[in-house]
């Protein structure tokens, strides 16, 4: 009997061993399928910077905007577009920060679903004050000829029929921030799909893009290396997948490269764990399954996306899908992780004006700022956080 109880003692732990073997097995394909382990590698070898004084937090939520979405009908569209239209100024109303801005939603357009009627009631917002529009694109199989005049004949119908888009200056060009469908920016999607362009990034500098928006994208398998900073990465036509490669934007010294990068914040929650092995990914995405509450708000702000160099400004691109039904829904709510509710959040928690001051920002104005630090332009830097004006 003894025997026999050794035997099946020892048959268990075997079994034992068996099953957490497995177990093991399947969380390490697990973590490595949705990028965990890459993400939790790269913020252990990046170089921290040490922070002294007041942090500026400059926040965005970046809208990958689809009004189209599912196929979508004309009145389904229109319904969704004016869903935003009547229900965000309600939203943020009376949230401003110190400099009287309102928090501006990014509305990033896409090309192929192009509709002057939809477009108009989005320019609205933006002539309110509580809204600008980019650029989006989804497309496959494509050439950078067509891929230049889809941008050129896009931006030109946003500028010319809506008063959308600011303008360069020297050239009078519309300029814009881009997002790319599905983040196969520069034909990076393993499977060669969603693209079709290598030199990606250069038909977009030539046409005007300022700066681009699409990522974190994790754990989607675009995910570039590069993460937590805004960076340049330089075009080779030749390949794709060239902003995987690139060089930080850094106070005092001018970027070079074909194109800016502004990345959102990305980093491994250790705090929430699928079936209580495999950490989850934070991503910066706000939908109504994954609301932006405090715990996430605290993580997108310690990740610290910034220009090197000068930590103390921090950029926080959080981004969504809001024209989809669920998301709109939580979104334009008075719930907790709705738009109205995260504001109001960071202005409670990060906004003393002494350990934390809060800039509700526009693409535009983020990139203004880091431009700024890139000159050296002690005058604005001064300003902008005195909140004398906004970067325009």
């Amino acid at each position: 009997m003894v025997a026999s109880n050794l035997n099946l003692a020892m048959v268990a732990r075997v079994l034992a061993s068996a099953v957490l073997a497995a177990g093991s097995v399947r969380a390490f394909k697990v973590i490595s399928r949705k990028n965990v382990d890459r993400i939790a590698r790269a913020a252990f070898a990046r170089r921290k910077e040490s922070q002294r004084g007041t942090t500026h937090l400059f926040v965005n939520v970046a809208d990958h905007f689809e009004p189209y979405w599912q196929n979508a009908d004309r009145a389904i569209a229109h319904e969704r577009v004016r869903r935003w239209v009547e229900r965000y100024p309600r939203a943020v109303d009376g949230i401003r920060d110190n400099g009287g801005n309102a928090p501006r939603h990014a509305f990033f357009y896409p090309q192929e679903e192009y509709d002057p009627a939809c477009v108009e009631m989005l320019a609205q917002l933006s002539r309110a004050g509580l809204g600008e529009v980019e650029v989006h694109l989804h497309h496959d199989r494509d050439t950078a000829a067509g891929l230049r005049e889809k941008l050129l004949r896009f931006t030109d119908d946003l500028h010319s029929k809506h008063g959308l888009l600011h303008v360069e200056p020297k050239t009078g060009r519309p300029v814009y921030a881009f997002i790319h469908g599905n983040w196969t920016l520069d034909n990076s999607h393993p499977d060669g799909i969603d693209c079709g362009v290598n030199g990606e990034l250069s038909v977009l500098a030539e046409t005007g893009c300022y700066a681009d928006f699409t990522y974190p994208s994790a754990p989607h398998p675009t995910q570039p290396p590069i993460m937590n900073t805004v960076y340049y990465a330089t075009d080779d036509p030749a390949q794709s997948r060239s902003h995987w490669r690139g060089v930080d934007a850094t106070y005092g010294r001018r970027g070079e490269g074909t194109l800016l990068l502004v990345t959102g914040p990305l980093c491994v929650n250790w705090k929430r764990r699928r079936h209580g092995i495999v950490p989850s990914i934070e991503n910066g995405d706000i939908t109504d399954l994954n609301p932006a509450l405090p715990a996430r708000v605290d993580a997108w702000v310690r990740t610290g996306v910034h220009v090197r160099g000068f930590p103390r400004w921090v950029f926080i691109k959080a981004y969504t899908h809001g024209a989809q039904e669920p998301n709109a829904a939580h979104l334009l709510s008075d719930r907790p992780g709705g738009l109205a509710a995260l504001y109001r959040d960071l202005l409670a928690r990060y906004n003393d004006g002494q350990r934390y001051v809060v800039h509700f920002s526009t693409p535009w104005e983020i990139v203004g700022a880091i431009h700024a630090l890139e000159n050296g332009d002690e005058a604005t830097i001064r300003a902008i956080e005195r909140f004398e004006h906004r970067v325009v």
